[in-house]
């Protein structure tokens, strides 16, 4: 595979472990799932991907991930709930740098499951592939909102 000179892949796709790893939770109940994502200067296709050799940046091949997926996300009930452009890390890593962060809902967790799965999804994935440097997913159960920062 082609990658950008001096980028490390980091983490991109889980494991087969990982993927597993979501049966093990409630299927039946909403998630919320925070993304955070640090893209290639430039997208780093596969040999096999139609779009291999073209030049075109990160942001760019992650910008054709989200049109081409789109369908797949908004057919299982699928919703961006927050988008930004992280700024500044005021506690965590000061090497660690995030492009694109956002939360997105999914009315189940078998609906998230179920856009995995699915052939055409599973295509349009070829972008964010090649335009992810480094990412998280982080799987998290929605709680009512309290009073502060605590849940009721």
């Amino acid at each position: 595979m082609s990658q950008a000179l001096g980028e490390a892949r980091g983490h991109v796709d889980p494991t087969r472990e990982q993927f597993k790893a979501i049966f093990g939770l409630p299927l039946d109940r909403p998630v919320h799932m925070i993304n955070l994502l640090r893209f290639h200067a430039f997208a780093a296709y596969r040999d096999s991907d139609p779009e291999a050799g073209e030049k075109v940046s990160g942001r760019d091949a992650y910008r054709r991930y989200g049109t081409e997926a789109a369908p797949y996300f908004n057919g299982v009930g699928g919703k961006q709930l927050w988008i930004g452009a992280p700024e500044l890390m005021l506690i965590g890593p000061q090497d660690e740098r995030w492009d694109l962060a956002f939360v997105a809902y999914y009315p189940t967790a078998q609906a998230f499951v179920d856009m995995l799965r699915n052939p055409d999804y599973q295509h349009a994935t070829r972008h964010r592939t090649a335009a992810v440097a480094d990412s998280r997913l982080i799987r998290c159960a929605g709680l009512e909102t309290g009073v502060g920062f605590n849940p009721k």
